[in-house]
């Protein structure tokens, strides 16, 4: 057998056990993989997919494997179960060579040491190759793939029928969503774009990033539709004193120079700021880079706004990162709403009288959303809620809520390709 197919399979194994098993998010298990690094980009292409792939539809991969195996594979056998979920994942979802999907994994079993689950495996994914369509028949991805606590969070907040509106549009690969410094319309073209009406261009997944035009320039980077929509609603913000808290990786810290402001980024990982510097440099692009905790930084001047994309659970980007609706749970969007009071309460403090800030998680929990706008003009009463108007989001004036506050959801825009499921706020004091 061509070792290449084993190799990235192998990999995706790794992969998804540091994943599931090990509670590690599926970018950071990825870049650390020296195995998938050492894949041509095709093959890395294939593995991202593949898990994706598994991940997105897990729910159901669990229904199918469950309803075929008897007694579960666990401790040293726990291979065995990824290697069944990405085998099932191949035949059920991606249209994979029965022979090529089964075949591969027997021989990941088998090199795992795990000799007397070869048959097993065989026996499984020959039966999926088989009867996996009537296996699927009748069942509810929607449901079947979002994980109990998401689901009935979800249905408290938005109803039945947006849950389910919101869950099937998870099942669909986002698009690649660019923000362009200048001349959009000529970068439509030149990127064979589409122009979303908030001026994102849309491409369809594929390709190689570095390798389209404007790239190595700066002209462009790569940030959903909904990402670039907070530092929209701070307006006009040439020669403004601008803070952007939790800036890392910098997408909205670009959008923020490209405006003419003089920023200011704050995040608290030396890393991840490195990064921000590179993509600055990169663009040709100028900011004051600060590393420290946003929630105890302070400046020794006031700002005339401030944007704080707040750490978040990160639930609204599951189209993108499949892998959060499996690692994260109730108790760990407790823990970040006491953050957000923290840097938002902090951020109020570093604004001006009169000045804006922009609270923005891409959450779809209302327990890091409105939540905690509330709460603090509550606690507040100098805090004011400035209310976003439909001229400010063409062609999203559905994601305005009746606070006046902007709620984005992934089914929206469906038939240009969804968007990322975000929180906003605006805020000034007196």
């Amino acid at each position: 057998m061509d070792a290449t197919p084993l190799a990235s399979r192998r990999a995706a194994v790794d992969v998804l056990m540091a994943c599931l098993d090990k509670g590690q998010p599926l970018d950071d298990a990825l870049g650390q993989h020296r195995g998938f690094a050492a894949l041509d980009p095709r093959d890395r292409a294939f593995v991202r997919l593949l898990l994706a792939s598994t991940l997105r539809h897990l729910g159901e991969i669990e229904g199918v494997l469950s309803g075929l195996i008897t007694k579960p594979l666990e401790g040293a056998n726990a291979v065995g179960r990824q290697v069944l979920r990405l085998g099932a994942a191949q035949l059920m979802f991606l249209g994979t060579p029965p022979h090529a999907a089964v075949d591969t994994s027997v021989r990941l079993v088998e090199d795992a040491g795990l000799h007397h689950l070869k048959g097993l495996v065989n026996a499984v994914l020959r039966r999926i190759s088989r009867d996996g369509d009537a296996l699927l028949v009748d069942r509810d991805p929607a449901r079947l793939n979002t994980p109990r606590w998401l689901w009935e969070s979800w249905i408290h907040a938005y109803g039945e029928d947006t849950t389910r509106a919101i869950a099937a549009a998870h099942l669909n690969e986002a698009p690649l969503d660019l923000t362009v410094r200048r001349d959009a319309d000529h970068w439509a073209v030149q990127l064979e774009a589409e122009k979303l009406p908030t001026g994102t261009l849309r491409r369809k997944g594929g390709g190689h990033i570095a390798e389209l035009p404007g790239f190595a320039e700066g002209t462009w980077w790569v940030q959903d539709a909904a990402a670039a929509l907070p530092v929209r609603l701070l307006g006009d913000i040439t020669d403004k004193r601008v803070a952007d808290l939790c800036a890392a990786p910098g997408g909205k810290t670009m959008q923020l120079c490209a405006a003419g402001a003089q920023v200011t980024a704050v995040d608290i990982s030396a890393r991840r700021m490195t990064r921000l510097g590179d993509n600055l440099a990169r663009a040709g692009l100028s900011a004051n880079l600060v590393t420290a905790d946003a929630s105890k930084w302070t400046p020794g001047e006031k700002f005339d706004a401030i944007l704080l994309d707040a750490p978040c659970s990160g639930t609204g980007t599951l189209r993108r990162h499949p892998d959060i609706a499996w690692l994260k749970d109730e108790e760990d969007v407790a823990r970040l709403t006491v953050t957000q009071d923290r840097l938002l309460v902090h951020a109020l403090g570093l604004l001006k009288p009169g000045g804006t800030l922009v609270y923005a998680v891409c959450s779809l929990q209302e327990d890091e959303g409105v939540e905690r706008i509330n709460g603090v003009l509550v606690r507040n009463p100098q805090v004011k809620r400035i209310r976003v108007t439909p001229a400010e989001l063409p062609g999203l004036e559905d994601a305005i809520t009746p606070r006046g506050d902007v709620r984005t959801l992934p089914f929206m825009w469906a038939d240009r390709g969804g968007i990322d499921g975000f929180y906003m706020a605006r805020l000034t004091t007196n």
